[in-house]
């Protein structure tokens, strides 16, 4: 099972949770860091690198002295990486998408083809883990290819060994998140139940739900001193909701200096282990989930 962990807005706490899910997680599995344009699993696991993978983009690189400047490939381009100044045709690559659509419609056959990079793919060991992590080029801004890209690989290696995924998702709903969504099994969606964290828990669940996942809520930062009406307006949403959550982590000062520190928190005290390992139980009670051996 392919599970995503997401949040409606960044610093909810879906890193902290996927990091400390795999360090408990009870059978052999595949942690990967989608959040591409931030990518800090590695910071908390210390994956040792087997090998990267570069991400390109094939674009129009050049206007040969074929063209004839009759403008096609700047009329169709939707993206506003052709210009035409007279008779030259100027290029942006950065803001080209590759679709394409240059080269279909360019009867002179004019354009020289291309690589852009968008970024690369690290693909690593965690002792009997694997890893894998997409990040974008810096300034980059076309990052569902990377998460494609990586989709791509994961799915090889799980035919080479069918095992379980633990997925760290960009945050909030725009389209590198619904990239990740499009391509697993389960979502679990952290929740930080402060006004600001609640509107945007909202909106994540009903972006979400569109696409017919199993859901699951795990709170964090729960009792919060003088934030109680928070944690009740948040889970009363997803009662009402019909969104099952799988548990609850406290407010701790603790927590958050390990956490600055990049260590687990399962590894804090075998009451923080304890309240870890019945989230991933309930996980899988709830995603009705047998892991693999």
């Amino acid at each position: 099972m392919r599970i995503a962990i997401a949040s409606g807005k960044g610093g909810a706490g879906k890193t902290m949770l996927t990091a400390s899910l795999h360090s408990i997680w009870p059978v052999r599995h595949i942690l990967a860091d989608c959040d591409v344009e931030a990518p800090n699993l590695q910071f908390f696991v210390q994956p040792k690198r087997q090998k990267s993978i570069p991400v390109t983009l094939e674009i129009p690189e050049k206007v040969t002295e074929a063209c004839n400047h009759c403008g096609k490939c700047r009329e169709i381009c939707r993206y506003g990486a052709i210009a035409q100044f007279g008779k030259k045709i100027t290029l942006f690559s950065d803001m080209c998408h590759g679709c394409g659509g240059c080269f279909a419609v360019c009867a002179a056959h004019a354009l020289e083809k291309g690589q852009r990079t968008l970024g690369q793919l690290e693909i690593a060991s965690l002792g009997k883990n694997a890893y894998i992590a997409g990040s974008t080029r810096i300034g980059e801004v076309m990052t569902p290819p990377v998460l494609r890209k990586l989709f791509a690989e994961l799915a090889q290696m799980l035919a080479q060994d069918e095992r379980d995924v633990l997925i760290d998702c960009p945050p909030g709903v725009s389209c590198p998140a619904v990239t990740v969504a499009r391509n697993v099994d389960a979502m679990v969606l952290v929740a930080d139940p402060t006004p600001f964290g609640y509107a945007d828990f909202c909106l994540a669940f009903e972006a979400f739900r569109s696409l017919d996942l199993p859901l699951a809520c795990v709170l964090n930062r729960s009792e919060m001193p003088g934030n109680a009406g928070g944690d009740s307006k948040l889970l009363n949403f997803c009662a009402d909701q019909g969104i099952p959550v799988a548990g609850q982590i406290p407010f701790s000062r603790e927590a958050a200096l390990t956490l600055a520190q990049g260590g687990l928190l399962p590894e804090l005290s075998l009451a923080w282990r304890t309240r870890f390992e019945t989230i991933g139980a309930s996980l899988l009670q709830i995603f009705g989930e047998v892991p693999h051996a």
